[in-house]
């Protein structure tokens, strides 16, 4: 099972760029975007028929704002908008899907932004989705939690850590509660494979950031630790281009 993780930072921006052809020509099961900024019928004709595979779309009720979606290749037996808290739902940020016995949620967590103004929202969002996956924990669900987490988690996952230890995105507090989700059952699966590895996801627009390889590591696949012998590989494809993120892949064995 192959499923690709991105924030594309305005869908119809990467669509106008051809820039999402890379994850449809790479036939995954599923594709996880974050920041759509967009509804299904804000799209062109052209737009649309460029989308190769069938979807479910939770969009923000603000325009311009937020939303994910999920493709799949094959139809979900299980589908689920939102986690049932209109604060956060109102803004697009959860899609959870279901195949057999794999549970995937597509999820884009707030930023805390530059004035840390939205740092209290962020962190009830991070423990409201954490009482969500204890609940599916406890029915035994095996959960693969993809998307863009606006946390990096150690100093290993941003260029300039000790000069971001005030920053929103690298705070203790948010780091804390990425670790919260680790401590409850899930593993990072690129640190997991990849302990040494420095590789990101995110690179601001100025500066020059990007070519210069001053990035942060906020794009992540968690899976529950039941899931962990179906992992093969996580790939980060710091190549793509289109969006100031880039896709991340993973890859399960379905013959377990």
């Amino acid at each position: 099972m192959k499923i690709i993780t991105w924030n594309v930072n305005g869908i119809r921006a990467v669509l106008n760029k051809n820039a999402l052809a890379w994850a449809f020509d790479s036939n995954p099961d599923a594709i996880c975007l974050q920041e759509v900024k967009a509804k299904p019928e804000q799209l062109s004709e052209t737009q649309k028929a460029s989308l190769k595979l069938d979807y479910v779309w939770n969009p923000a009720q603000k325009l311009g704002y937020s939303g994910v979606t999920t493709f799949y290749k094959n139809k979900p037996d299980f589908v689920s908008i939102g986690m049932g808290k209109r604060k956060f739902d109102v803004e697009g940020r959860l899609v959870t899907t279901g195949w057999a016995d794999v549970r995937l949620l597509n999820i884009y967590f707030p930023s805390g932004s530059r004035g840390h103004e939205r740092v209290d929202f962020k962190l009830e969002f991070y423990a409201e989705l954490l009482k969500v996956c204890k609940r599916l924990h406890k029915n035994n669900e095996k959960l693969v939690l993809c998307g863009d987490f606006n946390t990096a988690h150690q100093e290993i996952d941003l260029k300039n850590a000790k000069q971001n230890k005030n920053t929103s995105g690298f705070l203790p507090v948010e780091r804390e509660w990425l670790g919260k989700y680790l401590d409850a059952g899930f593993v990072d699966v690129f640190r997991h494979l990849y302990p040494d590895k420095v590789q990101y996801t995110w690179w601001t627009n100025i500066l020059n950031a990007r070519a210069r390889g001053i990035g942060w590591r906020l794009d992540y696949f968690l899976v529950s630790e039941s899931l962990l012998p179906r992992v093969k590989d996580v790939i980060i494809h710091d190549s793509v281009m289109g969006s100031d993120h880039c896709p991340v892949e993973l890859i399960l064995d379905e013959s377990m």
